[in-house]
């Protein structure tokens, strides 16, 4: 009997042996099995997942050929090199925060442009009516901006780059055309996203001053060489009679207007007898030396017996360099709405 317990109890041992044996170096176990084969992740993308597509090498805009006319241009994508002609592009790029890519730009006297002046690093590239083209290559830009003022070099500048010529339009607007204009120059940098914050407010701010000009009229024009040039609605200043609405009786002028206006009598004035008369002054914004201020030229005897003089609503526009050199910047437009607001309402 003992014998046979004893048999039993060894038959037992062998089997509990076998068993331990089998689970640990027999069949692997499944989780075992399926982490052998699990990838080991190194922070990329796992195979088989769509990833973020390539930034293209260039993209075509549409902005103006030497002719001022819409065309196609093909631009590099996120241009490193920028050469700056245009101050109106230089403040939309300042504003989306790629300025620091400016390494060549015009010379001018805006205050809130001036670190791309003073930079030591940043070539100076002539002016915004003529630019240096030796300087121009010599800092061997991947794109260039220019204005209307270097509409004639367009195609010398190709030569050196691929040349972004934008300008207002009369015909949407000053807002319209910054907003425009904005969202081109974003598209190059992958920043479209950054316009709306851009343009907030602005269209708000337009209705307000709509509202104040309802029902009113103006002269609006330009102080420059000792006279006084009226201006319509076709160019400079177009944002008081189009955008704003006060009825300008300078277009009875009858002259194309768009550039210097046209150089009215002050019996003009007189007898159109407007209710507002806005001036801009050319040769403060262009620093005149020895230039006779706007104020000593239109507040002669003729014009002071009209109802804007006698009603205290003739307007010195507070920031003239902006509104003649800049028209079409994001912070210009801020500067030119404020010169109204601070006076009209």
């Amino acid at each position: 009997m003992k014998k046979l317990m004893s048999l039993l109890l060894a038959a037992l041992l062998v089997l509990g042996l076998a068993a331990c044996a089998s689970q640990t170096g027999g069949a692997p176990d499944t989780n075992q099995q399926e982490n052998s084969t699990a990838p080991v992740s190194d922070g990329s993308a796992p195979s088989g997942n769509t990833s973020t597509p390539a930034a293209p090498e260039t993209i075509t805009i549409t902005s103006l050929n030497g002719n001022r006319e819409p065309a196609e241009l093909e631009v590099p994508y996120d241009p490193q090199r920028i050469a700056i002609l245009d101050m109106a592009s230089l403040d939309i790029l300042d504003a989306l925060g790629v300025g620091d890519r400016v390494v060549g730009s015009a010379s001018t006297s805006l205050d809130y442009l001036q670190s791309y002046v003073t930079d030591e690093n940043i070539s100076n590239l002539g002016t915004i009516k003529e630019a240096d083209l030796e300087a121009v290559m010599a800092c061997e830009p991947d794109v260039i901006f220019i204005g209307g003022r270097l509409s004639k070099s367009y195609d010398a500048l190709s030569e050196i780059a691929p040349v972004v010529y934008l300008s207002t339009d009369s015909s949407i607007g000053v807002v319209e055309s910054v907003r425009k204009n904005a969202a081109t120059i974003a598209s190059m940098f992958g920043l479209e996203k950054q316009v709306a914050t851009l343009m907030g407010g602005f269209d708000s701010r337009i209705e307000t001053l709509k509202a104040f000009a309802e029902d009113k009229n103006a002269i609006v024009g330009l102080c420059t060489s000792g006279g006084f040039n009226v201006l319509g609605n076709d160019g400079r200043c177009s944002i008081i009679g189009v955008e704003i609405g006060f009825e300008n009786v300078g277009v009875d002028a009858n002259i194309d207007t768009s550039t210097h206006g046209n150089e009215a009598s002050f019996e003009f004035i007189v007898d159109k007898n407007p209710g507002y008369i806005f001036v801009m002054d050319r040769d403060a914004a262009i620093a005149t030396e020895g230039a006779q201020l706007a104020q000593e030229i239109v507040e002669n005897e003729l014009v002071m017996g009209t109802d804007a003089y006698q009603n205290g609503h003739i307007v010195y526009l507070a920031h003239p360099a902006v509104w003649y050199t800049a028209e079409g910047g994001v912070t210009a437009l801020d500067l030119m709405l404020a010169d109204l607001e601070s006076t009209l309402l």
